[in-house]
C-alpha cells in the first residue's frame, strides 16, 4: 500500500498534480454534511408521517425512533420476504402491509431518506451484516 502511495504521488510530481481523491476540503466536508442532514430530516418527517400508506399508520408506530430496525445487520435473511434482502427491501415490506401503501424504488428520494434517517438513528453501533 505505501509503495503505490509513493508511485501515485511520483505520478502526481511528474504530471503537476499532488492531489488525491481521499483529500477533502474543510468546504468539502461541511457541504457533504448539511447534504446529509437534510436528508436525515426529510426522512424522519417521512417516517413520523402517515402519508406514506393508505391508513394513516406511521412508520413511527411501531418504530419510534426507528427502534428495532438495525440497519447495521442488513443484508440478512428475512422470514416475511424468504430470501436474504437489503433493508430498502424491508421498507417495502412495511409500507405496502402495516402501512397499505405503495412500495418505493430503491433509489427513489424517499427511500434514500428513509435509510438515511434510520442509518442516522443507530450511528455508532457496529456492522454485523446477516445478524439477527
Amino acid at each position: 500500500m505505501r509503495i503505490a502511495r509513493i508511485a501515485l504521488l511520483l505520478a502526481g510530481l511528474a504530471f503537476g498534480s499532488l492531489t488525491f481523491a481521499d483529500e477533502f476540503t474543510e468546504a468539502d466536508l461541511k457541504r457533504w454534511q448539511e447534504q446529509f442532514d437534510g436528508v436525515v430530516k426529510q426522512g424522519r418527517a417521512l417516517w413520523t408521517d402517515g402519508k406514506l400508506g393508505t391508513n394513516g399508520v406511521a412508520c413511527a408506530q411501531c418504530h419510534p425512533n426507528a427502534a428495532n430496525t438495525h440497519p447495521e445487520t442488513y443484508p440478512k435473511f428475512q422470514k416475511q420476504l424468504g430470501k436474504v434482502a437489503n433493508l430498502w427491501e424491508m421498507v417495502n415490506w412495511c409500507l405496502r402491509n402495516p402501512l397499505e401503501g405503495q412500495p418505493l424504488a430503491a433509489d427513489d428520494p424517499k427511500m434514500t431518506a428513509i435509510l438515511a434517517y434510520v442509518a442516522w438513528e443507530r450511528r455508532g453501533v457496529k456492522l454485523e451484516p446477516g445478524k439477527h
